[in-house]
């Protein structure tokens, strides 16, 4: 999953290739859906150990930025905050659907947001959407459809629909997250924002994890290992080297190599977690990358995941 997020490329990122930068980062942040999977941790646990994981890096990382913007730099808190509940919603129901749906299937259906972003800020501030996105939404809705094992063919996972379900309602939380991320604007604050919405997103975690008995505050080892890389790996070394690369691509170029996060989890998930998704399913996969790609080269490419 990578965030909306600054560029804090050092001087090594700056002498790397931007495409194997992003290509490095989207792998990152494919592997996160096989650590939650092999954690065997429940969403609410996966998502709170994430956020309080990855906060000391990222306070570091805002108290570098605060230093080169200037105290005079406006700082936003409501929409930052609001826009963390979403994020919070996006990993604790992402990480529920990924037992029941498998890990690529499950991501590959976090496309969603390519259609609701949009249809947000069509409704919130009147933009209206483009051609793109009126041809591409029924190929999208198509895809997820036999992705999600919503056509009755044979799907992978213990409980596809419900998996599925979950997903889908995790891509919502994801594009609330972007569309107000998007509104708290600004630049020079952007590690700032997200602080602010990694810590409701650990407090989300904690409001839905608590009162049902899924939040596991002492989850031991290896579980805690899997976190650990989850935070690590797929969350703050994707958002770094993807943060680092995407300013120095085109907008096609760098919406292009995003989708390798979806299709690394559906071949990670096969190769790795031995998931075997049915040919309606990986049709469906197919499908909404071809969308996600078509919309993307009408679109900014820094509206990624968060891993």
């Amino acid at each position: 999953m990578t965030t909306t997020a600054p560029h804090p490329a050092p001087s090594l990122t700056r002498r790397l290739d931007p495409r194997l930068l992003a290509a490095l980062g989207s792998f990152c942040i494919s592997l996160s859906s096989v650590f939650i999977k092999v954690s065997h941790t429940s969403g609410s646990t996966s998502a709170f150990w994430r956020c309080l994981l990855a906060l000391p890096v990222l306070l570091v990382l805002a108290g570098r930025e605060r230093r080169k913007a200037g105290p005079a730099q406006r700082r936003r808190v409501l929409f930052p905050l609001l826009a963390g509940t979403g994020l919070g919603l996006d990993f604790v129901l992402w990480g529920e659907a990924i037992p029941r749906v498998g890990a690529g299937i499950a991501t590959v259906l976090l496309a969603v947001q390519v259609v609701i972003v949009p249809l947000l800020a069509f409704a919130f501030l009147a933009e209206r959407p483009s051609k793109r996105f009126l041809v591409t939404t029924p190929i999208l809705l198509g895809g997820v459809v036999l992705a999600g094992g919503f056509a009755g063919t044979g799907s992978f996972g213990s409980d596809p629909v419900t998996g599925a379900v979950a997903a889908l309602l995790a891509g919502a939380g994801y594009a609330g997250y972007l569309f107000l991320i998007r509104l708290s604007g600004g630049t020079g604050a952007q590690v700032h924002s997200l602080v602010l919405a990694t810590v409701s997103a650990g407090l989300v975690a904690v409001v839905l994890g608590l009162p049902s008995g899924t939040l596991d505050l002492t989850p031991g080892w290896p579980a805690f290992g899997w976190l650990l890389a989850l935070a690590g790996v797929g969350q703050l070394a994707g958002w770094l080297l993807i943060s680092a690369a995407l300013p120095r691509m085109s907008a096609t170029t760098g919406a292009t190599l995003m989708l390798l996060q979806p299709v690394g989890a559906v071949l990670l998930g096969v190769g790795l977690l031995g998931e075997t998704p049915g040919w309606a399913q990986l049709t469906g996969c197919a499908a909404v990358v071809a969308a996600v790609c078509f919309a993307g080269r009408g679109r900014p490419a820094r509206e990624g995941r968060s891993g």
